[in-house]
């Protein structure tokens, strides 16, 4: 339904406004934080854990069109939280939704979700024809774009055009520094219980250092319920940095931007720690870095995979696993060394989401096992990984 009249400045004037890099304007009524920010449009076609992805880091710099027209049901609270630094914070810069943001029905709601992006500092803008944005990003690809929320409806359309028109893409575009940690650190928790939050992980399990990129909490909390000891280092750590603390496997975050751009500093170390014979595993972003580190290449994709309802298909099982997605980036199959063998493919485009190493013990995959929100078809990915280091010990 159409959003409500009571959310119109004085005079009717609209409160909320999106302009594309073409020029494009669509109207709206604002919510979240006033203002304007810049980012990369783009759509996701998850139902629920809206919380959960404009709080992923790998979001940072992206304004998110969710398909689903009801948002704001559930709330938000700080449980669902998926930054695990405090740069990790600076994540998705907007959102758009059909429906006016409505007050939380929820049983762990602690905040309404137009107040917890307030509190984020995350602009909205309600009452947009999702629909029909979301069927041009799917077409001509994920555009540039300014969105702003005004309560007095005083918006400078040339101003913002041209501001549109000259953001800079995400290609060539390095974000990860902007949502690493700057300082190395444990990671205690594990599985949520709805009677005691979160569990205590191991004390005694393998150490698996994680390179931060802007990893998602849940990643860490996985790493912890297989059994693991999890350390975070920033991602502009060394090689050295991360064999110095003799760890059983190293873990290649998530994150933000251009995989190619992040690679000119972070492919040194990834290299350093895969011929050291660390085994390692790389999660989206660390699945793009650890191809371009092993000589393949990555490349810009039209719309990207943003959702919790995508098909991939294990190759070495045979199964179907519907996973949750968010990359606007994606491994190019045929640059992959002979050494790679492909273990995961999107039966939505057939794209790469997944290989290991014959000969040397690593693995990636472009989706995001951890499943926060989205499924738990993948969640064996950790516990596979975890196994293993525990039988190499």
């Amino acid at each position: 339904m159409p959003a409500s009249n009571e959310n119109q400045a004085p005079g009717g004037r609209p409160t909320g406004v999106i302009v594309l890099a073409d020029g494009t304007t669509l109207f709206g009524f604002g919510a979240g934080q006033t203002g304007q920010a810049t980012g990369e449009v783009c759509f996701n076609t998850a139902m629920t854990g809206h919380q959960e992805i404009l709080a992923d880091p790998s979001y940072a710099g992206q304004v998110v069109c969710f398909t689903f027209p009801h948002i704001g049901n559930v709330g938000a609270n700080s449980e669902d939280e998926e930054a695990s630094s405090e740069l990790g914070r600076k994540a998705a810069v907007g959102m758009i939704s059909r429906s006016p943001i409505t007050e939380p029905a929820n049983w762990r709601a602690q905040l309404s979700f137009d107040a917890w992006m307030k509190d984020r500092g995350i602009v909205a803008v309600t009452g947009v024809d999702t629909r029909a944005l979301t069927r041009r990003i799917r077409d001509e690809g994920m555009p540039m774009g300014v969105i702003a929320h005004d309560p007095d409806g005083a918006f400078d359309l040339d101003a913002l055009k041209a501001l549109a028109a000259s953001a800079p893409t995400m290609e060539g575009r390095e974000l990860a520094r902007a949502v690493s940690s700057t300082a190395a650190s444990d990671w205690s928790d594990a599985d949520w219980s709805g009677t005691t939050g979160y569990t205590a992980g191991p004390t005694d399990g393998p150490l698996v250092v994680v390179l931060d990129y802007g990893v998602k909490a849940n990643i860490l909390r996985r790493l912890a319920s297989a059994g693991a000891r999890v350390r975070v280092l920033p991602g502009s750590a060394g090689a050295a940095d991360v064999l110095a603390l003799k760890p059983a496997g190293v873990l290649v975050s998530n994150g933000p931007g251009d995989p190619a751009a992040t690679g000119a500093y972070a492919l040194e170390t990834i290299r350093g720690v895969i011929d050291a014979g660390v085994p390692t595993l790389g999660i989206c972003l660390g699945h793009q870095m650890l191809a371009l580190a092993l000589g393949g290449k990555t490349l810009k994709m039209v719309q990207g995979h943003h959702g919790a309802n995508h098909p991939v298909k294990n190759l070495e099982s045979g199964q179907v696993e519907i996973v949750s997605m968010n990359h606007g980036f994606a491994v190019d199959a045929d640059t992959l060394p002979a050494d790679a063998v492909q273990t995961h493919v999107s039966l939505f485009d057939g794209t790469n989401c997944g290989f290991k190493l014959k000969d040397r013990p690593v693995w990636a995959v472009q989706h995001h096992p951890e499943a926060s929100p989205g499924p738990q078809d993948s969640f064996a990915v950790f516990e596979r990984f975890v196994s293993a280091l525990k039988e190499s010990a």
